[in-house]
């Protein structure tokens, strides 16, 4: 690497090509001429040595995705240096990009977004609404900053803390066996076929763990990746759900009742950045203003339990 300088410019250009698939639309999104994308290219191609770009499908090589992933955070550190320094001068500014379970981000994303309107108006936020599989990958790719998603989270590549329990509940349709029972036990559970979500996600998989250890398995009626949809079908009378207290609104009603359940554990929820990254001001902002929110009275929802010290299962 003695003698070779990487410019910018040029990483800049790369990661456009690859996430444009074309060298035409990245001489759009950056407001050059094509022949310039290609000679940025180019140049660094022979600086490093390597081909980047495989130019019969626009796609990265082996090499190119290293460099790509690499120039996407070095990217981000220039962002973030420069909007340090303009928050040591003057207020604190910059992008964070925010991704959330979509429960949580339900309840949590509009105070977040009013705090910052009110007290950093300089901060702009972009919020993804993800599953928590897409957030560890979205951090991990460096398109995340922050991501509140559902614990644990096994990957020695991010920090992670707790932030708070909270309840699982069972959503019961109108006409369903269950519906007009008093409190069940997980073993009335066990006789159901149940709306669940999908094998793999945290959310089911700690679910099953906790409940093998009292000797009840879950019967899936169907599986979903995505609470959303789960907990749409369960308020539109499809079947039964195990879904997060705050997956139901307060001022929600309909032809569903929500049944207790004795016994049925808690989820927990926690706040993950990359382990290497070196938080922005605007990024600590926002991280400190969601800690504030999860343990603020009268904003957090029923059924939901500030927590402290390790996540679950570290």
């Amino acid at each position: 690497m003695a003698g070779r300088q990487l410019d910018r410019k040029q990483l800049r250009t790369l990661v456009a090509v690859i996430e444009q698939r074309s060298f035409s639309g990245a001489a759009r999104v950056l407001g050059t001429v094509q022949s310039n994308v290609s000679a940025h290219v180019a140049r660094l191609e022979r600086e490093l040595g390597v081909e980047l770009v495989d130019r019969s499908t626009t796609t990265a090589t082996p090499e190119g995705t290293l460099v790509v992933e690499r120039a996407r955070r070095i990217e981000q550190e220039f962002e973030a240096l420069e909007a340090d320094v303009v928050s040591l001068r003057q207020t604190v500014s910059g992008e964070v990009r925010l991704g959330a379970i979509g429960t949580t981000a339900r309840w949590i994303v509009p105070p977040l977004v009013e705090s910052l309107r009110r007290d950093h108006p300089a901060i702009h936020l972009v919020v993804l609404d993800a599953t928590t599989s897409s957030l560890v990958l979205g951090l991990a790719t460096s398109h995340l900053d922050v991501a509140l998603l559902n614990l644990p989270v096994d990957d020695p590549e991010l920090d992670v803390r707790a932030l708070f329990d909270e309840e699982r509940v069972l959503v019961v349709p109108d006409g369903h066996p269950l519906v007009d029972r008093g409190a069940l036990s997980l073993e009335d559970l066990a006789d159901h076929e149940l709306l669940l979500e999908a094998r793999g996600t945290a959310f089911r998989d700690v679910l099953d763990r906790q409940l093998a250890e009292r000797g009840v398995e879950l019967r899936a009626q169907a599986e979903f990746d995505g609470m959303r949809l789960l907990t749409s079908l369960a308020f539109g009378g499809f079947g039964a759900g195990i879904v997060p207290a705050s997956a139901v609104p307060a001022n929600l009603s309909g032809p569903w009742r929500i049944v207790p359940v004795e016994g049925l554990p808690s989820r927990q929820v926690g706040l993950a950045t990359r382990r290497r990254a070196l938080l922005t001001a605007a990024q600590r902002v926002v991280i400190d203003l969601i800690e504030r929110l999860t343990v603020s009275p009268g904003l957090v929802p029923a059924g939901i339990h500030p927590v402290t010290g390790p996540p679950d299962g570290t």
